[in-house]
């Protein structure tokens, strides 16, 4: 078995480790000749993380079979974090099954794998009825300024604004976004949509993608799950699915 992926800094996996950290503890990655790729949930089912990371955006990146490989997130959230910036990172398994985590030229590491624990988990079967694009250091500010009163955001979108409001025994807050500011670079709507989401969740995985990511994508329908999109240079895909809040 070859398998090695190297990237030409840290930022790619420090992004994806803080990314599956906000979920889960424990994580199996599955590796193919066409890239890594990584789904799980939370234990309580609200939320799942979807990463597909193709070889074209490695440095160098080699796999002539099928692996799957598991960590514990922790420790290798440890080890990726030696990493400045600016460090290439490559990771390979050993033939006693041990990962092998090299950090610029002089830094490696040996970490045990666990047992892989991947389940099939399938996507959410959504038509997503609004489609908005906010950059990712506004979505955070927006995040923070509805937490002020509310545990909760509710996102209401027309064809020309996206209205983020919250609201909690203290207060209401509400922002509103224009069609055609730069802070929200795209809005679609095909018709208008009102649901609401966990700031516990949403702000836990802007906090840990947002400062890679320029954009945040969000689509959702009335009622239905949310799904993130978080665009980072060199990662392909990180999708964040999260299950609206249902009133009691």
């Amino acid at each position: 078995m070859v398998f090695s992926a190297k990237t030409s800094c840290s930022d790619e996996w420090k992004a994806i480790i803080s990314a599956i950290s906000t979920l889960v503890e424990e994580a199996t990655f599955e590796s193919t000749g066409e890239g890594i790729t990584f789904r799980g949930m939370d234990p309580s089912h609200v939320a799942l993380i979807d990463i597909a990371w193709p070889n074209s955006a490695f440095e160098k990146y080699e796999c002539d079979s099928d692996v799957k490989f598991g960590v514990r997130i922790d420790e290798f959230s440890k080890l990726i974090k030696r990493a400045d910036k600016k460090d290439s990172i490559e990771i390979s398994i050993s033939e006693d099954n041990l990962l092998l985590v090299t950090i610029g030229k002089n830094k490696k590491y040996k970490m045990r794998l666990i047992e892989s624990s991947a389940t099939d988990t399938p996507l959410p079967k959504i038509s997503y009825n609004t489609k908005i694009g906010v950059t990712s250091t506004e979505f955070d500010k927006i995040l923070g300024d509805i937490q002020v009163v509310s545990e909760y955001l509710s996102i209401n979108a027309t064809a020309t604004k996206a209205e983020f409001s919250g609201r909690g025994d203290s207060g209401e807050a509400i922002i509103t976004l224009e069609k055609g500011m730069p802070e929200m670079p795209e809005i679609d709507v095909k018709e208008p949509s009102i649901a609401t989401y966990s700031l516990e969740y949403l702000n836990s995985i802007v906090k840990a993608v947002g400062t890679v990511a320029g954009t945040v994508i969000c689509e959702y329908s009335t009622k239905m799950p949310l799904r993130l999109e978080f665009k980072v240079a060199n990662v392909g895909r990180i999708h964040f699915y999260l299950a609206p809040r249902v009133e009691s």
